[in-house]
């Protein structure tokens, strides 16, 4: 009768345990579509397209152990394995985390499709600065009037497809250190290595922003070098200013009207994947300005469901050779995050 007792007894705490445990670690599914339609005002031409159709899984298994494993479905198209690791917390403040993630470098690059305020990324989050790679990083936040989080990495240099035989002696890296300053300013400094090919490139970003009684506005630098004089340097640019209307009425369909302007440029730009018989890299994205306007409606907030309406004005170098989809168009993006 007492092991009959005591079997009762740890069977009841054990089944506690785990209906805690299974409330306390619930996996959190998350998910972005972007679905949008684009008029390229001087062709005419006109596309409806499925930018992102994003699934991601998180959780914890433990306090000090998380994860993360992420997905799009339609990355213009293609399904792309995009998040895979293991976040490690053995203390207040200190993370270690290893696996495939996007690298600490620069502000816009980081952002999420859903964090971000226009339709298309700039050209630093989209040519010069997006690094998504395979590695270990670690970071640390130091908290008080003046937060700072600092992280730092090493990584593969071998992007997100090539890992089962990719074998090298080259480290990459990357570092970013995050400056909270009081009444809503950041800086942001960041550096990057990378080895395309047989050659090094490093990346250097500066970046500022303020946030606060709706404003945000934002200004970010990125310097690119290729070593063994590869390819000329590259000098990359992006600044913009938003600002957030509130509408009055709690019945209101619109939560919120955010009217946007953004100035971006690129000199000619290599990610060194395509090379001559001498080493050095090919322009992959050639010289050019762009002024981008619009407004933001948002049904939801914060970044929960947008209707972006955007027009861009691209100016470009004399010789340049334009890519179909990068032209002076009217776009009009919905963003539903869930």
């Amino acid at each position: 009768m007492r092991l009959l007792l005591m079997a009762l007894m740890l069977t009841a705490a054990t089944a506690g345990w785990s209906q805690e445990k299974k409330v306390e670690f619930k996996p959190e599914i998350h998910g972005t579509v972007r679905a949008k339609y684009e008029c390229q005002t001087e062709e005419g031409e006109s596309r409806f397209e499925v930018r992102n159709a994003r699934i991601s899984i998180t959780g914890k298994v433990v306090d000090a152990v998380s994860y993360k494993a992420e997905i799009d479905l339609s990355d213009e198209g293609n399904i792309k394995m995009l998040d895979a690791y293991t976040r490690l917390t053995p203390v207040e403040n200190l993370n270690f985390t290893i696996g495939q993630f996007r690298v600490p470098f620069t502000i816009d690059a980081h952002r999420s499709p859903h964090q971000q305020y226009f339709a298309n990324r700039s050209f630093i989050a989209k040519q010069v600065g997006n690094v998504r790679d395979v590695g270990a990083s670690l970071g640390y936040k130091f908290k008080g009037k003046m937060p700072v989080v600092l992280e730092g990495g090493f990584f593969n240099g071998s992007g997100l497809t090539d890992q089962k035989n990719y074998w090298t002696k080259k480290i990459n890296f990357s570092a970013k250190a995050q400056f909270y300053l009081p009444q809503g300013f950041n800086v942001t400094l960041s550096t990057q290595k990378i080895s395309p090919s047989d050659n090094t490139v490093m990346m250097y970003d500066a970046g500022t922003y303020w946030h606060s009684n709706g404003w945000h506005i934002e200004a970010e630098y990125l310097f690119k070098h290729y070593n063994n004089n590869a390819f000329s340097d590259v000098h990359s640019f992006d600044g913009f200013v938003n600002y957030d209307i509130k509408t009055k009425s709690k019945k209101s369909f619109i939560k919120k009207v955010s009217p946007l302007a953004r100035y971006d440029y690129m000199s000619d730009h290599s990610d060194g994947t395509s090379t001559n018989d001498d080493g050095t890299f090919n322009v992959t994205d050639y010289k050019r300005h762009r002024v981008t306007a619009g407004v933001t409606l948002s049904l939801a907030t914060p970044f929960v469901s947008d209707i972006r309406i955007n027009f861009e004005k691209y100016f470009y170098r004399d010789g340049a050779i334009v890519k179909p989809s990068e032209k002076d168009k009217i776009v009009v993006e919905f963003m539903t995050r869930f």
